[in-house]
């Protein structure tokens, strides 16, 4: 299947400051795809660069399997800075702008209004509305015109909790719909909870892209103790996949190449060779301290 965006070795300088550094990733169909980094990472710059609104140095990129074009912009939805509405006019009314600024037809105010869940304060003035009323009135704007693909840079920014919960309630409702949503954020929730694939920015750098699952994997171990914590590691040596064993303290964590065995399974094993254990507890990695590891390894 043709990616819905396609990057190849995109860089992008500003004097001697490399903003991006050979960026390569590709946006499946029907993704929830986050570009997660850092301020300063270079997120905003790239959604920039696939919207036409920067040149790229080096590189070059494809919407649809073919090079990027005017009328391919005009088909994307995109959310790129703070939305510029008028604050003594009505939500229906900045639409009814914004749709004529962009060519869409004024009859789908209604639909959008409704998919954000505006409608009933269609008629209120923009300085009445909350930030994530606010916010959601941008998403609006976006989806004039039916788009499939959108484009949001970091929309929750700003928002309180009960904001950031409606924006993404929001993008979950419109995925399920069918449509392709590219964002850029700096917060792992946000992308742990809304996104299918995920590229890690970092100077600039791309440190690694693909399904959400796979890219921030949480490494798993298990911590054991015995009596006879000598003869447990002699014992755990025998068993097929083993990566590595760690002493701490009383107890051994030991690591594996694939699947972590099953905690009764482990117990069974040590019980049945004659070994007793007094602690056994399966722990894993936080998402946080995965995400660290990935961004420190690069920076160092």
């Amino acid at each position: 299947m043709t990616p819905i965006l396609s990057l190849n070795k995109i860089s992008k300088t500003y004097g001697r400051i490399k903003a991006l550094q050979g960026v390569s990733f590709d946006v499946p169909e029907g993704s929830v795809f986050g570009i997660l980094g850092p301020n300063g990472s270079g997120k905003t710059t790239l959604l920039g660069v696939v919207m036409n609104v920067l040149l790229t140095t080096a590189g070059a990129y494809s919407w649809f399997g073919r090079p990027s074009d005017e009328k391919q912009r005009r088909e994307i939805g995109t959310l790129l800075e703070t939305p510029n509405f008028y604050h003594y006019l009505s939500a229906r009314r900045n639409l009814e702008i914004t749709a004529g600024i962009k060519k869409k037809p004024l009859g789908d105010i209604d639909r959008v209004l409704k998919l954000v869940n505006l409608y009933e304060r269609k008629e209120s003035k923009f300085q009445t509305y909350s930030l994530g009323m606010k916010q959601r009135l941008a998403i609006a704007a976006c989806l004039l015109g039916d788009p499939s693909v959108l484009v949001f840079d970091e929309p929750t920014n700003g928002l309180d909790p009960a904001g950031i919960a409606e924006i993404r309630q929001l993008i979950t409702e419109l995925a399920r719909a069918g449509k392709t949503i590219i964002l850029a954020s700096h917060l792992l929730a946000e992308v742990e909870k809304v996104c299918t694939h995920v590229a890690i920015l970092q100077q600039g750098v791309l440190i690694r892209s693909g399904e959400v699952q796979a890219v921030l994997s949480q490494e798993q171990w298990v911590e054991l103790g015995a009596v006879d914590i000598e003869k447990l590691g002699e014992l755990l040596n025998d068993i097929p996949g083993l990566k590595k064993i760690l002493r701490s303290g009383n107890h051994l964590q030991v690591y594996f190449e694939n699947k972590t065995p099953d905690a009764a399974w482990l117990n069974r094993f040590c019980f049945d060779r004659g070994i007793v254990l007094d602690f056994l507890q399966v722990k894993k990695t936080s998402l946080e301290s995965a995400f660290i590891e990935l961004t420190n390894h690069v920076s160092n």
